[in-house]
Formats: C-alpha cells, structure tokens, sequence
C-alpha cells in the first residue's frame, strides 16, 4: 500500500526493477534447474508400467457380452459400489466406442504417455527407462485370438514408444514382466523375451529376472529386476473382500462366509524346479554382495497401494522381500495399480534394516490404463499400519515418472507426470519428492 504514495515516475522504476529481478530468479531458477538434471554425476530415468493395452487388443468379454457407452458406465458404476468406493468419488476412464458395432470399452493412454515421456526428455535428461509389466494387453504374446505375435509386440511395446526413441534414439527400455504378460503360456514369455532380443532399444534377460549397472564407478546405480508374477505364484492365498467400511476383511470370516476366493494360478505360472525359491535367493545374495552406491530394486507388482484391490497381493510380497529391502535397498518401484503413488515403509518392522531412513516406494502404473483410490481403504490402512505412509496419489490419470539420482547431495528425486484424457500427448508436471540416500545406521 505504500507504493500508492510514490511518484509514477519511482512507480515505474520500482515495477521494472521488480520485473528484472523476477526475471534473473527465473533464469537462475531454470539454470538450476537444468544443472540439477544434466549434471555427469547424475543418473536420469523414466519409470513407467501397464503400457501395453490398446482398444485393437480388447478384452473377450467385452466383445462376448458387448455393451454400449451406456451400459458400460452404469456396470463401471456397480462395481464402483460392489467395492464400497463412495459414490461421490465415481469416475472411469474414457471411453472408446467402436464405431461399426457400437460397443464400448476403456480408451487407450499409451501413445498420449508416449508422447508425454518424449516431450519431458526433450527438456530433460532421459538416459534410459523401466518398464514395470503388463507389457501386452490383455492375455500376453501366444493369446488365443488368432492375431500375430510380431505385429502384436510391434503395436503394444514398440508402437506407443517410437515419438520417444525419435527423440532420444539410444535410450533403452529395460523391461519387467507382468501378470498379464505371463496369462497364456510360457511360450508366450519366451516370445517376448525373444523379440526384445531383437530390438535395439529394449532390453529383458531369457530367465525374466536381471540385474544391471549404470553410472560411473563410486556413483553407481545397480537396478534388480524382479519376476514379482512368479514369485507370487509359488504362494498359496486367498483374495479376501473388504469390509463396507473400508477395512481388511477378516480371513476366517470371509472363509466362513464363502467369500474369500483362493488365489488360484494357471499351471503354466507355478514354479518350477523352485525357481522363486532361487529368484529370492538371488535377490538377497545380489543385494548384499553388490558394492555399487545405489541399489534399486523393481517389479510389476506393488508392496503398499490405495487402490483397494491389491492388498492380498501386497501382504504376501512385502513378507516374501521386504526384509530383504529394508536390509539393502535404497527404493522399490512398481506398476500394477492403474495410478501413481508415492509411498514409504519405515522398515520398523525389520530390524535388520540397514537405515534409519524409510524406504521410498514408487509406484507408476499409469502408462495406458488408469483406475480409482479407495480413499476409505486408504483411511483405514493409514491408522492401522504405523510403517507405512502414504506421501501423494494421483487417480484416474494417465502418466509416468522421472527419477534423478543426485549423486552430489546423495539425493533421490521423484517427479511424476501426466497428460490428460483427451489424448493429445500434453506433458503436465504434477509432484516432485527428494529423498534422502539411505545409509547405514549409525551404531553405538
């Protein structure tokens, strides 16, 4: 207000003053900004997971019992409420109607996405990426439908990801398998790991789990790649419904009740020889021998989520390899939920845990098909497990994320994405996070 008693002239002479200075700020902000990701010390990725679905590739049941935009909303709508989401919270996905038959399905995010990534590596570092499964909609290569393998792969890994390969020609995908991947058959695995062999700008080991080191020596990156759909299917558990509150159901009442549903596996998925039993094994000695300064571990399925549906799925993983990260790991990054979450375990539970820090948990899911939050499970999970904390969530959205390793300031950075529903390809920034390394505890 005291400006109001000043000449027009100082008036005029303090707004352009303010005007540089807003400008410098600017350019400073922006070189920072640029200096922050293009650092050589740095190592710059994408994260993306569940990219390989297409209205070209539909579900059998939505060609079998067809609906029209209109029933398909009203039956999104029924299970919406089956699952005690509130209703004020509805939404679906958009909607694409085959034009000569008239019937719906959900639309596609993956060449939108695709679009998205190259735009944000057109301005930042994008040194490669990670697929985290669910690569091939919605029965993996080898599906019954009497379509072409090579064209299929061809459609749903490569197509939505030739605007970034354009941009950046070297960058290389290093993919994860997920349960949609692993539906038809094992020779529907070994197609995919196949043509990946044949493809300059994607990678997956023949045996579906991997590791591999980026950086240079003392700033070091080593990722391992985890076959979560395997390591699953050598478990026996029940898919048990929540409760009207939101809550977990109890397993003993819902045997009783006859809902709980056996968590049952294609014979082909079952293990063999004990191979998840070696894959964990595998895990835990790579982690503990690797003296790279970074270890980051990734696979399809989730640890924590607030989708509501997955939960069953995450008690039995975070048993089967959460010690183990808390132990070694440095972050955990996912797909499988249809979102993008931004979570953390504080490894209380485990005390061979290596840090007092928590361990970030990453999940990027959103890179063609998008899914709601279940705020009252997400309530619920939040007071009855002290561990785990949800940071920031985003929903029926469409998406990806950006992880910068700072190796100057031993940082963690966390930034996710999206493009919105009207399928133009629009980057839109949406959160950014900085964790700190985790380093060993200090004992007294």
């Amino acid at each position: 207000m005291k400006l109001l008693k000043y000449s027009s002239i100082t008036t005029l002479i303090l707004v352009t003053v303010a005007c540089q200075q807003v400008n410098t700020q600017s350019t400073l902000a922006n070189q920072a900004e640029n200096n922050f990701h293009n650092s050589s010390e740095n190592i710059n990725f994408l994260a993306f997971g569940d990219g390989g679905y297409s209205v070209d590739y539909p579900k059998k049941k939505h060609i079998e019992n067809p609906l029209n935009k209109t029933q398909f909303i009203a039956k999104e709508k029924q299970d919406w409420l089956e699952d005690y989401r509130p209703i004020t919270e509805f939404d679906h996905a958009p909607i694409h109607v085959y034009p000569e038959s008239g019937i719906a399905t959900e639309a596609s995010g993956a060449i939108p996405v695709g679009q998205a990534m190259a735009d944000l590596c057109r301005q930042r570092d994008c040194e490669f990426g990670i697929q985290l499964g669910d690569n091939i909609y919605p029965d993996g290569a080898d599906a019954d439908d009497g379509k072409d393998d090579q064209k299929r792969m061809d459609d749903l890994i490569l197509g939505p990801l030739l605007p970034l390969f354009e941009q950046t020609p070297e960058l290389v995908v290093y993919s994860a398998l997920g349960n949609h991947d692993w539906k038809t058959s094992r020779k529907g695995i070994a197609l995919q790991t196949e043509w990946m062999t044949k493809q300059k700008n994607f990678h997956m080991d023949k045996q579906g789990y991997y590791r591999y080191t980026k950086g240079e020596p003392g700033n070091e990156v080593e990722f391992f790649v985890l076959d979560t759909n395997m390591l699953l299917a050598g478990q026996t558990f029940y898919e048990v419904p929540l409760n009207p509150d939101g809550s977990e159901g109890k397993l003993d009442i819902a045997l009783k009740a006859g809902t709980a549903e056996l968590e049952v596996h294609e014979k082909h998925e079952g293990p063999q020889n004990n191979e998840d039993k070696i894959q964990l094994q595998w895990l835990k000695e790579g982690l503990a021998n690797s003296t790279a300064k970074w270890k980051i571990v990734y696979g399809h399925h989730i640890l924590w989520s607030i989708g509501g549906t997955k939960y069953s799925e995450g008690h039995v993983l975070r048993k089967l390899i959460m010690p183990t990260l808390c132990q070694y790991a440095d972050a955990y990054i996912a797909g499988h939920e249809h979102d993008l979450e931004l979570l953390t375990d504080d490894c209380s539970l485990y005390p061979e845990s290596k840090s007092a820090e928590p361990l970030p948990l990453i999940i990027s899911g959103a890179a063609s098909k998008m899914r709601g939050k279940h705020t009252p499970f997400a309530n619920y999970q939040e007071k009855t497990y002290p561990q785990y904390e949800l940071l920031w969530s985003k929903s029926f959205t469409w998406g990806f994320s950006h992880i910068n390793i700072d190796n100057v300031n031993d940082q963690l950075n966390v930034e996710f994405f999206t493009t919105p529903r009207d399928g133009h390809g629009k980057l839109t920034p949406e959160y950014r996070h900085t964790f700190s390394r985790r380093v060993a505890k200090n004992i007294e």
